[in-house]
């Protein structure tokens, strides 16, 4: 028996060097070893005076910070998960927020989505949120906020998950859908401060634990149809056993469930169309979903990060349907084969390539998918890029991928927090080296990078419009906390460029375009999403960095109904409204690059 035991010992720590060594070499189907490309491959759109990770981590006084200032600003927002203490995998989801401009003024307002106390399901320890609600805070343009959430009516019910905003009837005015625990809403925008509940006149009702959910115009008639993940069958009266050190069941211990697409009818109605779309699949466990062009075809895909199971990456067929292509691609699980706890999924070209790449969230290792090009097999590059840095010690949610310095290379935030326990983690940000690696510069970007808290769903957009992009952070039964990015001192500061789009034959808000600014020798690539965030949705405005460029010299849009528009030599350091032109002809659209 000993000698069998050690020979077993022997054969596991074989398997688990193994393991590590296909972590660092990821492999494809074949087993040939896949060998991340070079940064020269993408000489013509890095700048010749790029960063070297050395240079990365010098100049700090070069670099914004991020400043605390939830106090100053008059938000006063805290998460109630309807309990005091955490008893269920429907209370440690948490909720997100979303900017909106809700009253055409030009400054971003805030909208936050909250638990409470609901009988029956929080109902294992003393209630807590009996009278939370969803807030809604008007940007007064001088750095605070005014809570309008009752005079509005956006209040909400239920258990409150995610948000996503949208102009689905192209008033010009951006209406709001909330996904919650057994019940959704969608509150369109009356033009006049207030909303209104039309979920059920709409019939976008949706009876299930419903998390992510993101508008986009799927079949491209201008009008934005409204897909929404669901995550699971959550039964708080079932009986499950589980580890006493998980506190609660986990997702496995409940069955999956399917995800909703609802079509746009053009008359303030929609139509679930989510079988004959071929995206109702039963077992799905989504948490966070996120829509990108990932192959350039000028069609919107959509990526669905599942807990505890493979992702789906489901391409746009241009017929009304999609195919789940995750596997093919290698982008329904990370780089050791493993089924882990997926949390939110974000499409952004971090090489500047002109190729949207995937980053994931996850409560054990993210990860950043390397797009190859529209087609062939992706690469799992978190280790390469250095980004398996901060994976394996954080439990991560609320993400971002956005140029934090402007410097013309998206870098990423993440947000930790426990998951079965209310553990407090300190957040993370990570710069892009501009040579397709990052760096760990958290500590470099303030004193609020020092503090713990138990994250969740974050939005990022720039709400004083000094074109640094500024964060919000949900706290799981905590305050929420307002992040200012504090530019460098005058004189150190990089130009940039953020874009209002207004579409006419495209849906009104232009998601869905694609956007190319060339500065000099830096090419940079940008897509127009609704959801960019865990359970949330930041800034609608594609913006840029632009380093030391003064101007674009080429902008261009590649608007949803196939127009091409270009616009030369584009003044830096402004906000830009583009109109589509409504007179010029439709191309075929994804090309042109």
């Amino acid at each position: 028996m000993n000698v069998r035991a050690r020979q077993i010992t022997m054969i596991l720590a074989t398997a688990t060097l193994l393991v590590v060594g296909l972590r660092v070499t990821a492999q494809d189907p074949a087993g040939t070893p896949a060998v991340r490309m070079p940064a020269s491959k993408h000489t013509a759109s890095v700048p010749s005076s790029k960063r070297d990770p050395e240079s990365q981590t010098g100049a700090a006084s070069s670099l914004p910070t991020f400043e605390d200032v939830t106090e100053k600003s008059g938000i006063n927002f805290r998460h109630s998960f309807g309990e005091q203490k955490l008893s269920s995998i429907m209370e440690a989801t948490g909720s997100g927020c979303a900017w909106i401009d809700y009253n055409n003024d030009g400054l971003l307002d805030l909208y936050v989505v909250s638990g409470r106390y609901v009988d029956g399901a929080t109902k294992f320890s003393k209630p807590d949120g009996a009278n939370a609600t969803n807030h809604l805070y008007r940007n007064n343009g001088d750095g605070t906020f005014t809570d309008v959430t009752e005079q509005a009516g956006v209040g909400g019910k239920g258990f409150g998950m995610g948000v996503t905003v949208g102009d689905y009837d192209n008033d010009g005015y951006e209406d709001i859908y909330v996904t919650n625990w057994n019940s959704s809403i969608l509150y369109h925008n009356n033009g006049n401060g207030t909303f209104t509940d039309v979920t059920a006149k709409a019939g976008v009702e949706n009876p299930h634990f419903g998390t992510g959910a993101t508008w986009l115009d799927y079949d491209r008639d201008g009008k934005l149809d409204l897909f929404v993940g669901n995550y699971l069958k959550f039964d708080p009266n079932a009986k499950r056993e589980f580890f006493s050190a998980d506190a609660f069941p986990g997702p496995l211990d409940y069955e999956g469930d399917a995800d909703r697409l609802f079509h746009n009818n053009g008359d303030g109605t929609f139509t679930d169309v989510s079988h004959k779309a071929g995206i109702d699949n039963p077992l799905g466990r989504a948490m966070g979903v996120t829509t990108g062009d990932f192959d350039n075809d000028g069609w919107p895909d959509i990526y669905i990060a599942n807990d505890t199971m493979d992702s789906y990456l489901y391409r746009n067929n241009h017929d009304g349907t999609f195919s789940n292509v995750a596997q093919d691609v290698n982008v329904a699980f990370g780089a050791n084969g493993e089924a882990t706890s997926a949390m939110n999924p974000i499409f952004g070209d971090y090489d500047n390539d002109g190729w949207q790449d995937i980053f994931v969230s996850d409560m054990r290792y993210h990860r950043l998918f390397h797009n190859p090009g529209g087609k062939g097999f992706w690469l799992d590059t978190t280790v390469e890029t250095g980004v398996a840095s901060v994976s394996g010690q954080y439990v991560a949610w609320g993400d971002g991928f956005f140029d934090f310095d402007n410097d013309g290379w998206k870098d990423l935030f993440i947000v930790n927090g426990g998951l079965h326990w209310l553990i407090p983690m300190e957040d993370s940000v990570l710069r892009n080296n501009g040579n397709s690696t990052f760096t760990d510069v958290s500590s470099q970007l303030g004193d609020y990078f020092k503090v713990k808290k138990v994250g969740r769903g974050a939005c990022f957009a720039d709400y004083d419009n000094d074109g640094y992009i500024d964060a919000f952070i949900v706290v799981l039964g905590g305050k929420g906390i307002l992040l200012h990015n504090n530019p460098p001192p005058v004189g150190m500061r990089n130009h940039w460029l953020t874009i209002k789009l207004i579409g006419t034959k495209s849906n009104r808000d232009g998601f869905g375009s694609r956007l190319e600014a060339i500065a000099g020798d830096l090419h940079q690539y940008s897509e127009a999403p609704a959801e960019n965030g865990y359970l949330s949705q930041g800034d609608p405005r594609p913006h840029f960095g632009l380093g030391k460029h003064t101007e674009v010299d080429k902008l261009i849009i590649h608007w949803p109904s196939g127009i091409a528009q270009e616009l030369d030599h584009v003044k830096a350091d402004q906000f830009l409204t583009v109109k589509e032109p409504s007179d010029a002809p439709a191309g075929t659209g994804g090309k042109g690059r």
